[in-house]
Formats: C-alpha cells, sequence, structure tokens
C-alpha cells in the first residue's frame, strides 16, 4: 500500500513529470490511481469539482491493466495510466453526459467526442467528469444537476467557468492536468481565478465534430495546467488533423511536448489594458496585471501600453449576435419542446429567443466584424509580437451569486458583460494562455492573457514557461485546503 507521504508525492507531480514515472517504472499507474483517488475524496467535497466519480474498484483495474501493458513493454501514449475527468460538455462513452441540464439528467454518452477518443488513445484513464455551468452558459459554474462549485483559494467563492471544475480539480491536485473548452473564457477566466494555466487554442487546433463542418464557430477546446509545459503535453494528445474535420490545422502535435526553452529577449508585448478605457475593473484587477508587466519585462521583453482603433461596443454588438445565433442553433430543439423549455435556466432562453429573432443579413454583418478584427489584430501585429491583456474583470466573487450585477462603478446589462475583456481574443481566433498574476488583498488570484499569433500556441508557452521560471505563482501560492497534507 502506497504510504500518505508517498500519495501525496505523487500528485505533487505535473503531467509531464508523472508521464515519465509512470513509462520509468519509479511509481505504478495502481499507485497513481489510488494517490489521486484518496486525494478526491478527502477534498472534493468541499469544492464539488469532480462529478460522475467512477466506482474505485472499477478504476483500480484499469490501472492495474495499464501497469500489465507497461510490463509487456506497451505504452498507450503521454497519458498512459494518468488520471482524467472530463469537461461535462464533451461525450466520454459510458460515463454520464448531461452538460450540467436536468433534461439530460439520467443521459450516458453512447460513444467518445473526438477530443475524448484522442485522450483515450492517448492513454488516459477516464475517472468521472468534471463540473461545468449548464450548456457552458456563465462563467460561474453551477448547474441543478450537480450544484455549485467552489474556488480552490476561497471554498466561498466562485470557482469561473465554464471549465470551473477543470480548474478546481487541477489547482488542489485531484488531477495533474485537465481538458476545457472556451466560447468567452472558459480556459482563461476559471484558470486565472485558480492561480493555474489555461491555453485557449486557434480554431482547428483541436478537431471538433458537429452538423456543421465548415463554419468556424467560437468554441475551441484546450487545457488547464499548473504548467505550460503540462498543458503542451496535453495538447500533443489533443491536437493534430483528422481527416472527418475539413477545417482541422495539419500540423505535427508532438511539437507542443517538445521542451519550451527560449530567449526572449527584445521580444515586444502590447498591453491592451482597458482597451483605452471602455471597460470597467474591479478596484486591483487591473493593477495587479500591469504588475506582470514588469515579470515579462523582467526576462527581457519590451511591454508597451498600446491598444489598436477600433469600435469594442461595435465588437460586442457582433459577438452577442453569434453567440445568439450559434446558442440557438444548438439549443433550438430543446426550446421548442414546452416541457424541455421549463427545464432551461432563463439564460439560455434569452440566448434562444435573441438567436431565433436574427436575419441572415445580421449575422452576415456580425460575421463581417469578426474578420474585420482579426484584419486589424493582423496589421497590428506587426509591431509586437505578442499582446496581453487581463484574463478578468472582476476577483472571484461570491459563490452564491449568479454573476456580478455591477463591475467598476458601471450596471451590467447581460449575464456575461462582466466577463467582456475575453471577447475580444475569442473574436479573433488568436491563441491565448492565461498566466497567473498575483493576488489581491483578499488573498483572491487573477490573471493575465498572452495572446499569440495565429497558429502561434507554441510561441505562447514558450512565453508562458519563461514566465512561470520567473514567478513560480503556482508553487508560491497553494490553495490553503492543502496545508497539512
Amino acid at each position: 500500500m502506497t504510504s500518505r507521504s508517498a500519495a501525496g508525492a505523487i500528485v505533487e507531480l505535473g503531467a509531464v513529470a508523472l508521464s515519465r514515472a509512470i513509462h520509468a517504472r519509479r511509481v505504478s499507474c495502481a499507485e497513481v490511481m489510488a494517490a489521486y483517488l484518496d486525494r478526491i475524496e478527502r477534498l472534493n467535497p468541499a469544492v464539488n469539482a469532480i462529478v460522475a466519480l467512477q466506482p474505485r474498484e472499477d478504476l483500480m483495474r484499469q490501472a492495474g491493466e495499464r501497469d500489465a501493458d507497461l510490463a509487456r513493454g506497451r505504452s498507450r501514449g503521454p497519458l498512459h495510466g494518468i488520471p482524467l475527468a472530463v469537461k461535462d460538455l464533451a461525450a466520454v462513452a459510458g460515463l454520464p453526459f448531461t452538460q450540467g441540464s436536468p433534461i439530460f439528467r439520467d443521459r450516458v454518452a453512447g460513444a467518445d467526442s473526438l477530443m475524448a477518443e484522442r485522450l483515450r488513445r492517448g492513454g488516459a484513464l477516464f475517472i468521472g467528469k468534471t463540473a461545468t455551468p449548464e450548456f457552458g452558459l456563465g462563467s460561474q459554474t453551477f448547474n441543478p444537476v450537480h450544484g455549485t462549485t467552489r474556488n480552490a483559494h476561497d471554498p466561498t467563492r466562485t470557482a469561473g467557468g465554464s471549465s470551473g471544475g477543470a480548474a478546481v480539480a487541477v489547482a488542489l491536485r485531484m488531477q495533474p492536468v485537465a481538458d476545457g473548452s472556451d466560447h468567452a473564457g472558459s480556459l482563461r477566466n476559471p484558470p486565472a481565478f485558480n492561480n493555474l494555466y489555461g491555453l485557449r487554442p486557434c480554431y482547428g487546433r483541436i478537431p471538433q465534430a458537429g452538423p456543421d463542418l465548415f463554419t468556424p464557430g467560437l468554441a475551441v477546446e484546450g487545457a488547464i495546467g499548473r504548467s505550460p509545459a503540462d498543458i503542451g503535453l496535453m495538447l500533443s494528445v489533443q491536437a493534430g488533423p483528422d481527416p472527418r474535420c475539413p477545417l482541422a490545422i495539419a500540423a505535427d502535435p508532438a511539437v507542443f511536448a517538445a521542451p519550451l526553452g527560449r530567449d526572449f529577449a527584445g521580444t515586444r508585448i502590447a498591453w491592451l489594458g482597458d482597451l483605452r478605457g471602455h471597460l470597467p475593473f474591479e478596484p486591483g484587477v487591473l493593477e495587479l496585471g500591469r504588475a506582470a508587466l514588469a515579470d515579462l519585462a523582467a526576462i527581457g521583453c519590451e511591454v508597451a501600453e498600446a491598444c489598436p482603433a477600433f469600435d469594442f461596443e461595435a465588437l460586442w454588438r457582433d459577438w452577442l449576435v453569434l453567440r445568439a445565433w450559434l446558442t440557438a442553433t444548438s439549443l433550438g430543439p430543446l426550446y421548442a419542446d414546452p416541457a424541455r423549455r421549463a427545464l432551461l435556466k432563463p439564460e439560455a432562453i434569452w440566448e434562444v429567443e435573441r438567436g431565433l429573432a436574427l436575419d441572415a443579413g445580421r449575422v452576415a454583418a456580425a460575421l463581417a466584424g469578426r474578420s474585420a478584427w482579426y484584419e486589424t489584430l493582423r496589421v497590428f501585429m506587426r509591431r509586437f509580437d505578442f499582446l496581453a491583456m487581463p484574463s478578468a474583470q472582476v476577483f472571484p466573487f461570491d459563490a452564491a451569486l449568479p454573476w456580478p450585477k455591477r463591475v467598476g462603478g458601471r450596471d451590467m446589462d447581460t449575464y456575461h458583460r462582466w466577463m467582456q475583456v475575453v471577447i475580444p481574443v475569442t473574436m479573433s481566433g488568436l491563441p491565448a494562455l492565461n498566466v497567473p498574476a498575483g493576488f489581491g488583498p483578499e488573498g483572491l488570484p487573477t490573471g493575465i492573457q498572452i495572446v499569440g499569433p495565429n497558429h502561434g500556441e507554441r510561441a505562447c508557452l514558450e512565453l508562458g514557461a519563461a514566465y512561470d521560471a520567473a514567478t513560480r505563482w503556482v508553487e508560491r501560492r497553494r490553495p490553503p485546503l492543502l496545508d497539512g497534507l
């Protein structure tokens, strides 16, 4: 039996180190599984990050099978024997697939999603799901099926969303790395709220199936980790071309698992800040973001406050149109059934009704606005290698609050206006990496987004790795729930 101290050492390993230890047979897959299940048993009741946890005996049996594979000289991939709970917006064959909705409270997935298929093929062991808000709507993780997920650093506060369960599970070492998805900051806001790294990749980097294979939407899948290297390992499994997805990026994903060392002397970064005063912030958030720029300068970067000229309110309106259009497309059939409509949360109904009221001309204009914004950034980034801006406009707020109604003295007119800072990146299609930016006076974390050029995910991870080596935020400020473990 693995001792408590040995189990604690196992869960402290990042994904890269854990994969190496498993493949070198310094630890067994069974020891790894037992260590993580023990950690989940101790901490998950306080935060509700992992849901639909599978029976221990089944998971230990699967871990034993992975050990038998290694004894025969067979590795299934970089994630061989690594326990993973998958965000409950992605289907995993044989596991509950509720999407946080009472409509699907009892649904079990019959097949893997494309991403889950790759994680399985890469050797991961699926232990359950991570919590998400209903249909991923909103950056606050609560739903009527599983309840509220709580912040790793202060369980009275929100975990963020929609990858809130994933972020908290990683922060509390209940799994070494996690998948997630991001439409409006869901791979940036939860890592910022839980002192982690989170990567939103470009469209097509991780292939996604769906009824329309040819129109890039607004959501992408990605990863959350305690280091950029751990995210790179995960991305090396998730990414890569697929003949079922015609817009998938045709590049070898193994590059993301390669060492991330790089010299950043003279690297030019533009700090967009509050978009020329357009965005309100809770006091302290913007200041911590600016303070993080000194850490980027310390590794050789040249940081300047600069922002492209653009109508950011028009960009917000275009995003609202596309958000409503896409939500109505996906949830419209549920809305059309009165019995199911009664089970949708008000924000979902609001989005669908707005989407159903749109005409083709308005959608086309919003798509053109998105393209104009991309072109503006493409030209602007001739002067800069990266952009940087806050990942959130507020610190983690009360977990009982559905969403902040007022920020920086301004009323919020929608359930997602308080996270408007993430929308310019979503609308650009560029990759972005949340990096920790420190803690406010109440001990609550925040982060900044490092935005790279198109298809520049590796560049974001490289800069993130240099920043991580300089700051060590994840290890410097561990969640208090880990004290004494």
